[in-house]
């Protein structure tokens, strides 16, 4: 009989400690809120940072979720004070990883997806221009965009510092018409840059792994301010959208899905790295 109960006992305090296991085992997977308002952003010193990236991710499943935010971000238009930034961050990494550029048409935004495309309007002379957005700010109070250099001197902005803009968010296939429209008024054509780097060795590198897979060979195109130099991978001239989404899916299957359409003077030899 004594032993009857002393088995029961055990029974019933092994059902307790598996209860108290079970309990303290699912409290541990507790949501955790974190907080990536503007406020917690501007709180970092550094505007630049570099990001997480995996090695096995898959690619078009990357490019099929980036489609899925163009619903929800092409009603996105809002009016507000654009500033610009240059030389203290030529050549230094942007949010997306990416070597910021300041002549290149770039701006930084608090909440668009990187990377993006947006359409930015002078509303003082009514000048257009498409960027890309790749780094997050401005950290100032009452400032909607950060621009680049180049993209500030096209809307004659870069003299004030500041003006008054409209920025509306477009898809990738919208932006490409429209910045070919602007290259040719300009005398320039469109290219597909898949990245840019402050070492040639690693732009080469680039390219021959492109090289490797048998698709069109890019061309490596320096630019240079003061005594820093940026090689930027390019493909191109992107001449239809066709072209454009055919080299995207072909990168795509590598690895590559951070590429953007910049607009460049027609490349000659002498403006091309070989080695």
């Amino acid at each position: 009989m004594n032993k009857l109960i002393l088995t029961i006992l055990m029974i019933a305090l092994y059902g307790c400690s598996t209860e108290q296991i079970k309990s303290n085992y699912a409290t541990s997977y507790t949501p955790v809120s974190i907080d990536h308002t503007p406020q917690a952003a501007a709180s970092h010193q550094l505007r630049h940072h570099s990001t997480l990236r995996m090695n096995n991710h898959d690619a078009s499943n990357e490019i099929a979720q980036q489609e899925q935010l163009l619903p929800r971000i092409a009603r996105y238009i809002k009016q507000g004070v654009a500033s610009w930034y240059g030389p203290g961050f030529h050549g230094k990494k942007t949010a997306t990883g990416e070597i910021f550029d300041m002549y290149a048409m770039t701006a930084a935004h608090k909440t668009l997806p990187i990377p993006s495309y947006a359409q930015v309007t002078n509303l003082e002379n009514h000048r257009s221009i498409i960027v890309r957005v790749n780094d997050r700010g401005p950290f100032v109070r009452n400032r909607e965009m950060d621009l680049s250099y180049g993209a500030a001197k096209i809307l004659d902005m870069a003299q004030d510092g500041t003006g008054a803009i409209e920025i509306k968010a477009i898809s990738p296939s919208q932006a490409l018409p429209q910045l070919q429209q602007i290259a040719a008024s300009q005398e320039q054509e469109v290219y597909l840059q898949i990245g840019s780097f402050g070492s040639v060795k690693k732009a080469m590198k680039l390219k021959n792994k492109i090289a490797a897979y048998d698709l069109p060979e890019p061309d490596i195109r320096p630019s240079t301010y003061k005594k820093s130099t940026l090689y930027k991978v390019q493909m191109g001239p992107i001449n239809s959208t066709t072209t454009a989404n055919q080299l995207n899916e072909q990168l795509a299957r590598i690895g590559i899905t951070d590429t953007q359409f910049v607009t460049e003077t027609k490349q000659s030899q002498s403006s091309r790295v070989t080695m």
